[in-house]
Parts: structure tokens; sequence; C-alpha cells
């Protein structure tokens, strides 16, 4: 990993994606769900829900970095917050 320069928050952050979709795959395999609709009104399944997360989740840490600067353990706690809700209304 060094020819990459590869950090250790880095890698973790990596290895917890893969770990995400790993868990949801053997979710989806162990516990079938069929689309529900949320308040975006759009079907959604839990793949889509983790999805939308994530990607929210990178404009919120990007959007933290722009207007408050690097205290980014607290972008985390807005992000689990996010996931939160995601999962719970969308």
């Amino acid at each position: 990993m060094a020819w990459m320069a590869w950090t250790w928050p880095t890698a973790a952050f990596f290895a917890v994606i893969a770990c995400l979709l790993i868990t949801f795959t053997v979710l989806a395999i162990k516990f079938p769900e069929t689309p529900r609709t949320g308040v975006l009104r759009i079907e959604t399944t839990r793949g889509d829900r983790l999805f939308i997360t994530l990607l929210g989740s990178a404009f919120i840490n990007l959007a933290w970095l722009g207007i408050v600067g690097a205290n980014q353990p607290y972008a985390l706690i807005a992000c689990l917050i996010y996931a939160v809700a995601v999962f719970r209304f969308v």
C-alpha cells in the first residue's frame, strides 16, 4: 500500500464501505424486502437508502470542510443523524 500513499483513515474508510456492502448483501439474501415509498415518493430498498446516505454524507463532509474547516468529528455526528433520518423516512 505504500506506493499508493494510503493513510490509515483512508484505508479505514474503504474498509467500512466494504463491510457495509457485505452486510447489506447478506441482509438482502437472508431477509428479502419489498421496496417502500417514503417522503421522496420513490420506491427505495435498503441498498438505495444506503447509496443516498453515502452520497449525502459526502456532500455533508464537503460542505463542512468548506464552511467550518477541518474539525471533522462533528461532521461525522451530522452524517450519522442524516443516515438515521434517511433509513427511517426515505
